[in-house]
């Protein structure tokens, strides 16, 4: 089990990619675009910077949805391998068989 804070930390994270999302997109819209006078770019990048750092998409982990563990983490399922592993056994994903041969 990871640690709480952790835990609650990548939470955080996670509300304020969701609110600053479309506002961090737009602005490195206007900052890739080729188009835009360099005036407007130079201001689009001090707004994006200062922005929250943690509201980048990147600064997330992706974590096991049981345990919170970081490592060995499967995106189809949204587990880690140990609670895969336990639900794979059980039956409980869906298409998938325990190899045998």
């Amino acid at each position: 089990m990871a640690k709480k804070s952790m835990i609650a930390r990548d939470v955080k994270r996670t509300k304020l990619n969701d609110r600053f999302q479309k506002r961090r997109d737009e602005l490195t819209a206007v900052v890739s675009d080729p188009e835009v006078e360099y005036d407007d770019k130079w201001a689009a990048m001090l707004a994006l910077q200062k922005l929250p750092r943690d509201s980048s998409k990147s600064r997330q982990r992706n974590r096991c949805a049981l345990t919170g563990r970081p490592h060995g983490y499967y995106r189809k399922f949204g587990l880690g391998r140990i609670k895969l592993r336990e639900v794979i056994l059980k039956g409980q994903a869906p298409g998938v068989v325990k190899a045998s041969w």
